[in-house]
């Protein structure tokens, strides 16, 4: 019928459903692994990536695509190796600006969970998370206490989500909120996938003194239906590199502080907006 809108486009067969498997079980494939396991050119493969981006099925990132660009999140397991040395980094930055004998939360997420691992050498701090594998990373050492919230475990990542443990969080006024998202939109919307995990994320953001964003630059290629929040919210944002302008005059803008721990040659490493 004239004028009617376009289905569906077709699922995408033989090779190219190959590589969106691949893609969805691992999080991120690249060119040159994918032109030898083919025995095709690279220039191929960056058609076929350009055409299974081009259906959203895949976002392109230098070098390769990640999988999870739509409205459904990425397996957790898939999500810690996207993206994984950059979440390191970022960890390592959140870290250090965390002093000994502070207390915190920190939400679900794997860039959050590499803050943790960060945060081990450090003494007398409160840990209080909605995360399970944050609680296990940290529990065995003496000098961090650990509470978690209660309420349903979300069997796919170990989320502890819900009215309890919002409610729970509540009780609490801690010095950092260490908070991780699934998409960060060009206005600065923060994004994720879970309105219940959600919740929990802006009882946390509303019960810290400070609020700590950590997110890679994948997050900016990524969209989310559940707003979160907005970056002016923020006090420090650690990423691994902005990859616009726009987003850092928004931080500019809001007196958010930035560091990125894989600056460009001609920037300096931290941007210091002036916010106390």
């Amino acid at each position: 019928m004239a004028g009617a809108a376009p289905g569906p486009a077709a699922p995408p067969g033989g090779r190219l459903q190959e590589i969106l498997d691949l893609a969805r079980g691992a999080g991120r494939v690249m060119v040159e692994d994918l032109a030898a396991r083919f025995e095709v050119s690279p220039q191929t493969i960056r058609k076929d990536l350009n055409e299974l981006c081009a259906r959203r099925l895949l976002t392109r990132v230098h070098g390769g695509a990640i999988a999870g660009s739509g409205v459904s999140n990425l397996a957790y397991a898939a999500r810690r190796l996207v993206a994984q040395a950059e979440k390191e980094a970022i960890g390592r930055a959140a870290a250090a600006r965390i002093p000994n004998g502070a207390s915190l939360f920190i939400t679900i997420g794997t860039t959050t969970e590499e803050v943790a691992k960060a945060l081990i050498q450090h003494e007398d701090l409160l840990v209080i998370t909605n995360n399970l594998n944050v609680a296990t990373l940290l529990y065995p050492h003496p000098r961090i206490e650990v509470i978690v919230a209660g309420g349903p475990v979300r069997r796919a990542d170990g989320a502890v989500t819900g009215e309890a443990a919002v409610s729970f969080i509540r009780q609490f006024k801690v010095d950092y909120a260490v908070i991780g998202v699934s998409a960060i939109d060009p206005d600065g919307a923060l994004l994720d996938f879970d309105y219940r995990e959600v919740r929990v994320a802006r009882a946390i953001l509303e019960n810290a003194r400070q609020a700590i964003l950590v997110a890679d630059r994948t997050k900016f290629a990524r969209q989310a239906p559940v707003r979160i929040g907005h970056l002016a919210e923020i006090d420090l944002f650690v990423t691994d590199l902005l990859p616009e302008a726009g987003i850092a005059e928004i931080c500019r803008q809001s007196g958010v502080d930035v560091i990125e721990t894989a600056p460009r040659a001609s920037e300096p490493e931290t941007r210091d907006n002036g916010r106390d």
